[in-house]
C-alpha cells in the first residue's frame, strides 16, 4: 500500500515539475521568436537551459528521496561543462533520461535530443523543445527516395542546418543507438546477436557525425544497466524500489574510424558499422559481467578505447 501511495505521489510531482517547467520554457520561446538576432536568440537558449537543468535537478531528488539506491558510476572523470559532446546509448525505459539527467547535469552541457518533425507540433512539449534548441528531423525513408530522388540528400541538409546553433555554446547531443528501449521480445524478433541489446542503427548516429562531427571533443559511450529492477524499471522507481543503477562511460575519440562520407563512401560505411558492432560488443560484454557475474577478460572491454 505504501509502494502506491508512492507512486500517486511521485507521479503527481513529476507532472507538476515536468508542467511548470514546460510552461516556462514556453514562455521564453514566445520572446525568443520575438527577439531579433541570432545572439539575443542564443541568450533565450541558455536561459531555457537553466530551467531544463530545474526540472532534472528536481527529477533528481524525487528519485533520489524516494529510493535507496546503490549507484555504481564509473569513467565520468574530466568531463566539462565546456565541452562539446555525442552521447550514445542502450536504451530500457523512460528512466533513462531521468538517469542521464542526474549523472550529467553537472558534469556536461544539458542534453539536446533528435526529435521527429512530428512532435514540433504537439502542445507544450513542441514549442519548448524548440525554445532548448532540440533538432526536429524529417527523415525519408529508402522507398520513399526511390520514388522521390530529388529529396535525397534534404534530410542531412536539415541536419546540419539544426546543428549550426550549436556551435555557438557547448552541447550535449544524445543519440539511443538501438532506436527503441529493449525488451527480450524484441532482442529475439530482431535476432540481434546480443544477449542485452538491440542491433545498433548506424545512420542515426552517423548524420550527427556528419553534421557536426568536427566539433565533438568525444564521443560518450554510455552503458546503462538496473541489475534489480530490469522488468519494469520506472514504475519501480516510481513505487521507491528502485535498489541499483549501473552507470558506465567511456570516453571514445572522434578520429577517422567514425569521419567520413557515411553516405557516399562505401568502404568508409563498412568501417563505420564494423566500429560501431565492436563498441555494442563491449557494451554486451560490460552488460553480462553486470547481470550474470559473467568474468569478462578487461583486455576485450578496452580494446577499441
Amino acid at each position: 500500500m505504501l509502494a502506491y501511495l508512492l507512486l500517486i505521489l511521485n507521479v503527481f510531482l513529476v507532472i507538476i515539475n515536468s508542467a511548470l517547467c514546460s510552461i516556462v520554457i514556453c514562455l521564453i520561446a514566445i520572446v525568443k521568436i520575438l527577439l531579433p538576432s541570432d545572439k539575443l536568440k542564443a541568450f533565450a537558449t541558455r536561459f531555457a537551459n537553466k530551467i531544463m537543468w530545474i526540472w532534472a535537478t528536481v527529477n533528481s531528488w524525487i528519485l533520489k528521496t524516494s529510493n535507496s539506491v546503490d549507484w555504481q558510476i564509473e569513467g565520468i572523470e574530466g568531463l566539462s561543462k565546456e565541452s562539446w559532446y555525442l552521447l550514445i546509448c542502450n536504451h530500457l525505459s523512460w528512466t533513462d533520461i531521468v538517469v542521464l539527467c542526474c549523472v550529467f547535469k553537472d558534469r556536461i552541457p544539458m542534453p539536446k535530443f533528435f526529435l521527429k518533425q512530428q512532435l514540433l507540433y504537439v502542445p507544450f512539449i513542441g514549442m519548448a523543445c524548440w525554445a532548448l534548441d532540440m533538432p526536429f528531423m524529417r527523415r525519408y525513408s529508402r522507398e520513399y527516395l526511390i520514388r522521390h530522388p530529388e529529396k535525397r540528400g534534404q534530410d542531412l541538409a536539415t541536419t546540419r542546418r539544426s546543428c549550426a546553433k550549436f556551435a555557438y555554446q557547448p552541447t550535449t547531443v544524445v543519440n539511443y543507438v538501438e532506436g527503441t528501449r529493449f525488451t527480450q521480445q524484441k532482442r529475439a524478433k530482431s535476432a540481434s546477436g546480443y544477449q542485452h541489446l538491440l542491433q545498433p542503427k548506424s545512420g542515426g548516429i552517423a548524420y550527427t557525425l556528419a553534421a557536426m562531427g568536427e566539433q565533438f571533443d568525444s564521443i560518450l559511450d554510455v552503458t546503462l544497466a538496473y541489475p534489480n529492477n530490469q522488468t519494469l524499471p520506472f514504475r519501480d522507481l516510481l513505487m521507491g524500489k528502485m535498489t541499483s543503477i549501473v552507470v558506465h562511460v567511456r570516453q571514445l575519440p572522434v578520429d577517422e574510424r567514425v569521419q567520413g562520407d557515411y553516405f557516399n563512401d562505401k568502404k568508409f560505411k563498412r568501417q563505420f558499422r564494423l566500429w560501431l558492432d565492436e563498441v555494442w560488443q563491449q557494451k554486451d560484454l560490460r552488460l553480462q559481467r553486470v547481470h550474470h557475474g559473467v568474468e569478462v577478460d578487461d583486455s576485450l572491454l578496452e580494446a577499441h578505447k
